[in-house]
């Protein structure tokens, strides 16, 4: 009997390239069809055929305070119920701007956007315009959306695909894009007095989560505020999945490092789609209409978004939130570490903050070139056996998990449970 998933995909891949809106989504890395969800709610999803999962992607990231939470759904309805969009200034602009500001510690003026590589792909081009600069530094393994300077040995769904960059995208473009090694310390000193008069910023997931959850060394991040502020280049962190993750703060927050420009999403539009990119006032203010970069867009500061963004925010920053998520993702990660143990199956995970990272080798990586000797097809197998037990994973070994404030330990004892089995088999 042919499920309602299968025929869904089936009649997507008719009119929809490889029948979804976002390449790893295809299952394409793990095989297997996708499936299609109809709802969801706190820590669950329920797909076409009514199957319920234990949720660990979260829309890829956004979804920290759990699916459809009333008051964000509340304030979401009742902004719809004002307009649908504007195109012009609102009040709820500048309250989700204040609180960025509020809550980030390097950001003095921020710009909303509507995604995040739409705020990564504006701040390069500010970092590029306030130096007077043409490169820009990147790590491989990070993926920072797929803007054409920045697709150039990158993660997530390119990754998960096996190209290190992407049809389409000019040499002399990529040109301007150097890569280095993630967490190599004296690749970036080597590089800096080389061609530190030629940079124009770095940027960099400050903890990498697009080629699974990798963590800064000690003196990795520092090593990248000193040599950009020694040579007059923009410290740009990607904050897009640690914003709001990692800490209330971002991961700047977390290790203390203030970079010039941060780009940020996912939490900030609460599920809705949000970027923003925001710093130093001085460089702030070299953006249009203030100055002579320009940036634009139609429906940057959407008032639906916003109220989505805004309500959520208001949940992250009651007493206890932060610790309370992460202490329960250190209990999944801890839990999985202990059933894999007693398995023994080679296995390790580790989390910051409410995002963790699963990998089929002996312990965590500290690098790309580390993340490739997972062993991808035992992962795949783990993958499809979860998901079977109504646990649903990111199809990808190159992806981070994320945890919300929805999920209990009702949620972690089931999933160490279909871990059990999975590891068992």
């Amino acid at each position: 009997m042919t499920s309602r998933n299968d025929s869904l995909f089936e009649r997507a891949r008719k009119r929809i390239p490889a029948g979804v809106n976002s390449p790893v989504r295809a299952f394409r890395a793990v095989g297997g069809t996708p499936p299609f969800f109809e709802r969801a709610s706190g820590p669950h999803l329920w797909d076409a055929d009514g199957k319920r999962y234990i949720d660990y992607i979260g829309s890829w990231g956004p979804m920290v305070v759990g699916h459809t939470h009333p008051k964000v759904v509340e304030a979401v309805q009742a902004a719809a119920a004002r307009a649908l969009s504007f195109g012009a200034p609102t009040e709820s602009e500048i309250e989700l701007a204040e609180a960025i500001c509020r809550l980030v510690p390097s950001v003095e003026m921020v710009r909303l956007v509507s995604s995040g590589t739409e705020a990564t792909m504006s701040a390069i081009r500010l970092a590029r315009g306030y130096t007077g600069r043409s490169l820009i530094v990147k790590f491989e393994g990070c993926y920072h959306g797929h803007t054409d300077s920045l697709l150039v040995k990158v993660g997530s769904g390119a990754l998960t695909f096996g190209n290190p960059s992407s049809a389409g995208v000019p040499p002399e473009t990529a040109a301007h894009t150097l890569v280095l090694d993630y967490n190599d310390i004296v690749q970036v000193e080597t590089l800096f007095k080389d061609k530190g008069s030629q940079i124009a910023g770095v940027i960099v997931e400050p903890v990498a989560g697009n080629m699974n959850l990798v963590l800064p060394r000690p003196g990795f991040l520092e090593s990248l505020r000193e040599n950009c502020s020694r040579h007059g280049a923009v410290l740009l962190f990607d904050e897009v999945m640690t914003g709001f993750r990692v800490a209330l703060g971002g991961a700047q927050a977390r290790y203390g490092i203030r970079p010039d420009l941060t780009t940020l999403g996912k939490v900030i539009g609460g599920g809705l789609p949000v970027g923003a990119f925001g710093g130093r006032r001085e460089i702030m203010e070299k953006i249009a209409p203030l100055g002579p970069v320009y940036q634009a867009g139609t429906l940057s500061g959407n008032p639906v978004a916003v109220a989505a963004g805004l309500a959520t925010l208001k949940l992250v920053e009651e007493k206890d939130f932060q610790s309370t998520i992460e202490a329960t993702t250190r209990s999944l990660v801890d839990g999985l570490i202990a059933e894999a143990k007693k398995a023994q199956v080679v296995f390790s995970a580790q989390s910051v903050g409410s995002m963790f990272g699963l990998y089929f080798r002996a312990s965590p990586p500290t690098s790309f070139a580390e993340v490739l000797q997972c062993d991808k097809d035992r992962f795949n197998r783990f993958f499809h056996a979860l998901l079977e037990r109504g646990v649903y994973l990111a199809p990808s070994a190159y992806e981070a998990g994320f945890v919300s404030a929805a999920h209990g330990p009702t949620e972690i004892d089931a999933t160490l449970a279909a871990a059990r089995e999975a590891f068992g088999s």
